[in-house]
This record gives C-alpha cells, sequence and structure tokens, in this order.
C-alpha cells in the first residue's frame, strides 16, 4: 500500500503542455514583430494556433482531473489562489493604459512627443472623441446586466442548486457580451480617428481594444462553462471553474466601468 496517496495534495504527471506553450507564445510575439516589420502575418497566426490548441488540451486536461477527484478542498484553493494572483496581474496590465491615458492628458506632448505642448490640449486639436452618453452608456448598461445574470448564475447553483435557472443566467451573459462585442466593433467603425497618428488614438484603442479582447475571452469562458453544466460538470460544493469565469466576468465589468469614466467622460 506504499504507492497509495495519503494526502490532500494533486502530484502532476509529467506534461507537455507548459513547453509546447512557451514555444507557441514565442513563436506568436515574434511572429507578431516580424508582422509589424511587414513580414506577413504567418508566423504569428501559426504561434496563435499553437497557443489556442495548448489552451484546449491543458484545460481539457484540468477538467478531466476535476471529474476523477484530483480536486481535493486544499488542491481547490490553490486553485482559487492562483486565479485571483492572475487577474491581479490583469489589474496591473491594465493600470499601465490609464498610466498612460492619465499621463498625457494632464501632460500634453508636442506632436512629436519629445517635449511639452505650448498650452496643450486634451484631446488633441482635431480630434472628435465619442459622445459618451449614447453608444458607450448603451454598452455599459447591457455588460453590467451580463454580469447580473452570471451572479443570478451562481446563486443558483450555489444557494439553490437550481441547474435550470443557472442555464438561462448564463444564457443571457453570454448573449449580452456578444452583444457588447458587437456593438463595440461598430462604435470603432465610426472613430473620426484613427490608431496611429496621435497618442489619443493610440491610447484609446489600446485600452478599449484590450478590454474588448477580454470580453470575447470572458464570453468563451461562459460558453465553456455552459457545456460543462449541460453536461452535469458542476455541483454546490465544487465549481471552481465556473467560478473563475464568474470572477473574470466581474473583473470586465469593473474595468469596463474605470473606462467608460476615464476615457469616455474625463478624457472626451
Amino acid at each position: 500500500m506504499a504507492h497509495v496517496k495519503n494526502h490532500d495534495y494533486h502530484i502532476l504527471n509529467p506534461s507537455i503542455w507548459p513547453l509546447l506553450g512557451s514555444v507557441s507564445g514565442f513563436v506568436m510575439l515574434f511572429g507578431a514583430v516580424l508582422w509589424f516589420h511587414d513580414n506577413g502575418p504567418w508566423m504569428f497566426l501559426i504561434g496563435f494556433v499553437g497557443v489556442l490548441y495548448v489552451m484546449f488540451g491543458w484545460w481539457s486536461e484540468v477538467i478531466a482531473e476535476s471529474r476523477v477527484g484530483d480536486h481535493t478542498p486544499v488542491v481547490r484553493i490553490g486553485l482559487k489562489y492562483g486565479f485571483i494572483l492572475f487577474i491581479m496581474s490583469e489589474v496591473m496590465f491594465f493600470a499601465a493604459w490609464f498610466w498612460s491615458f492619465f499621463k498625457h492628458a494632464l501632460y500634453p506632448m508636442d506632436p512629436g512627443g519629445m517635449s511639452p505642448a505650448v498650452d496643450g490640449v486634451w484631446p488633441p486639436v482635431g480630434i472628435e472623441t465619442f459622445d459618451p452618453f449614447h453608444l458607450p452608456l448603451i454598452n455599459t448598461l447591457i455588460l453590467l446586466c451580463s454580469g447580473a445574470a452570471a451572479t443570478w448564475a451562481h446563486h443558483a447553483l450555489v444557494h439553490e442548486n437550481n441547474r435550470e435557472d443557472m442555464k438561462w443566467g448564463l444564457i443571457i451573459a453570454i448573449v449580452l457580451g456578444v452583444i457588447f462585442t458587437i456593438f463595440q466593433a461598430y462604435e470603432y467603425s465610426h472613430a473620426a480617428f484613427g490608431f496611429s497618428g496621435n497618442i489619443y488614438g493610440a491610447n484609446f484603442f489600446m485600452a478599449t481594444g484590450f478590454h474588448g479582447a477580454h470580453v470575447i475571452i470572458g464570453t468563451i469562458f461562459l460558453f465553456v462553462c455552459l457545456l460543462r453544466l449541460l453536461k452535469g460538470h458542476f455541483t454546490p460544493e465544487k465549481h471552481i471553474g465556473f467560478e473563475a469565469a464568474a470572477w473574470y466576468w466581474h473583473f470586465v465589468d469593473v474595468v469596463w466601468l474605470f473606462l467608460f469614466a476615464a476615457v469616455y467622460i474625463w478624457g472626451g
């Protein structure tokens, strides 16, 4: 019986995913640099497909481990702490874009970006910003309603074990997330300024664009949780995957509120 596990920790088997993920990430980012220098997007796309494959394969194994009982209470605590650290890293990622936006708003530079502008104004002269109380406000309400639907789904599972309500909460959250993305793309298509040539456009599209990417990722995250729910994977006691998705979605909500207040209202 010496080989029988008598502890609450999960001893992982050797895995190819960390190495493959690192190589794919390097190829994707190196390919992005080549793409920026007009060498085509092919290396970037190869790396991107590799990253997607690693994400699918690795997380499929994590789900399988949870189904066979490897996710003990101790392991679940570790997974929660790990995801909290991930969210904290995301907070700092967006803090960098807010820092850049506020820095250039409070201390406008000349067009070359080398010295303070004389009588500098923000937004720069010639930039026609969005009216925050039209489509941006509608998108804010859509995303908040989506977050409320995700909270309803979480409450239905944890407090009522009502899988039907959880299903509809997830469906509503996913549909609203898709609508938000469509409206954001529509807004981009009607922007009166571009990404290049001015610091306002660069900051605007980087901050809101990365948030849009997080909305797409979060929508996929919730959709995977919906598929898992239909397969009977979640219980009121064991639902780490869905809890992580809900945390991520609420993080996306909060970031958008700061973007709406800082970039659209104050910055405009």
